[in-house]
C-alpha cells in the first residue's frame, strides 16, 4: 500500500499554527461591576494610538463589557476627558 507524500504547503501550515491563548475580560477578572466614563486611565488602555477603540476580539472583553466600554469612551470624549484623535 502506497502512502501519499505530504505536500510542502501542508507541512508549513502545521508548523506555523500555534493555538491562541484564551483572552479574559479585564472587567470580569477584576470583578468590576460597571465601566465608568470618569475612570480615564482604565479607558485609555482600550484606545489605540490614533484614537480608535480596540475591538473585543483583540482586547478579550466580553460582549457586555465591550458595549459598556464603547459607551463610556464616547461619553468621556464628549466631556473632553479623552481626545477624539491623537495626532
Amino acid at each position: 500500500m502506497r502512502v501519499k507524500p505530504k505536500l510542502k504547503k501542508d507541512i508549513k501550515k502545521k508548523d506555523k499554527f500555534m493555538p491562541a491563548r484564551k483572552k479574559i475580560c479585564r472587567f470580569c477578572a477584576d470583578k468590576i461591576r460597571g465601566v465608568d466614563y470618569k475612570d480615564v486611565k482604565r479607558l485609555e488602555q482600550f484606545i489605540k494610538e490614533r484614537g480608535k477603540l480596540v475591538s473585543a476580539r483583540i482586547s478579550g472583553n466580553c460582549a457586555k463589557h465591550q458595549r459598556r466600554l464603547v459607551e463610556a469612551v464616547k461619553r468621556a470624549r464628549f466631556l473632553s476627558l479623552l481626545p477624539y484623535t491623537r495626532v
